[in-house]
């Protein structure tokens, strides 16, 4: 099943707004969660951050919804 949803995803690819084809938008996707996980980390070190339990991952969640978002607008 998990094949099936990644030729799926890689068959239409330009459908998900990445008009450039499959590679750039997935080498896009992925730096944009690493982005997201180094700043959620970071984030997490802080100590009034830390205080929030789930400010750090919110962020970080947010960071990458709104980068997936802006690559598939690109």
């Amino acid at each position: 099943m998990k094949y099936f949803w990644l030729f799926a995803w890689i068959r239409h690819a330009d459908n998900f707004g990445y008009s450039h084809g499959a590679l750039p938008g997935t080498i896009g996707t992925i730096s944009v969660l690493l982005t997201a996980v180094v700043l959620g980390f970071a984030l997490h070190r802080v100590d009034r951050i830390r205080r929030l339990r789930y400010a750090a991952p919110a962020v970080a969640v947010a960071l990458f919804t709104a980068g997936v978002v802006w690559l598939a607008g690109s």
